[in-house]
């Protein structure tokens, strides 16, 4: 197998059509035609590129005599076709970043305003390590973060960190769930600075179903109406005016 007849099969392989893999390499489309019908060589940087692009070696692309196997960087034999890996992205750019990227393989980043893929990187990111403005994954950091072990401005998963946190271990400004720490907090365990409301609860304004400390008021069971409106009062003028927001969140909280 020629160099030419590798680089058009790791090209197929990869899903991208000629004029998409001449975009990245930054040369023309004939140039990739040229390549692949061996009409003439890519220059040594590019074969560089394009061995880290298809997780090849360079002693693969150009040796004709190794057809079917492929050598890693740590020179052992990698069968390419036991390797499943997907990959396509739009051609329509943003400021040169794809509008979407599918690339699921191991090893492999998907990089987009939409990027799906293992780790995955972009305005909107799924993936098991995914990070963007919306990101949705097992390891996941973003503004709107969800997953199992979540940071961001709004954060929701088994471990949340967050300015508003929910999840079975939570921490932030304003946390929900079963373990609730921040400012604010609601939960089985709730601990908050200003105010803890749940089954167990500690801050400065406590209400617990079962248990409460509160160092400027306590309440275990339910709030009546008046005692709703104290605490109300209460929370009115022991919040900062920073935090008020998180405090008009705790009061609708309280009253159901």
């Amino acid at each position: 197998m020629t160099i030419g007849d590798k680089l058009s099969k790791l090209r197929k392989q990869n899903n991208y059509t000629q004029e998409q893999l001449a975009d990245i390499l930054g040369v023309s489309r004939q140039a990739i035609s040229k390549w692949e019908s061996n009409a003439s060589y890519p220059e040594t940087e590019k074969l560089i590129q394009l061995s880290n692009m298809y997780h090849c070696s360079l002693d693969y692309l150009l040796r004709d005599e190794m057809e079917s196997d492929d050598f890693n960087k740590n020179g052992k034999s990698v069968n390419l076709e036991k390797h499943f890996y997907y990959e396509k992205t739009s051609e329509k750019k943003i400021k040169g970043i794809p509008l979407w990227h599918i690339n699921i393989g191991s090893g492999r980043t998907a990089k987009g305003i939409f990027a799906v893929g293992l780790r995955a990187k972009g305005i909107v990111s799924v993936g098991i390590a995914s990070m963007g403005v919306v990101s949705v994954g097992i390891a996941s950091i973003g503004v709107l973060s969800i997953g199992i072990a979540t940071l961001g401005i709004v954060a929701a998963g088994n471990i949340a960190v967050g300015v508003i946190a929910m999840g079975a271990i939570c921490v932030g400004v304003l946390a929900m769930g079963a373990i609730a720490v921040g400012a604010f907090s609601g939960g089985a365990l709730a601990i908050g600075n200003y105010v803890a409301a749940g089954d167990y609860a500690r801050g400065a304004i406590a209400i617990g179903q079962s248990e409460a400390y509160g160092r400027i008021y306590q309440k275990v069971g339910e709030l009546s109406s008046e005692e709703y409106g104290q605490v109300c009062d209460l929370i009115t003028k022991e919040v900062p005016s920073y935090l008020s927001w998180a405090g008009n969140i705790m009061k609708a909280f309280l009253k159901f």
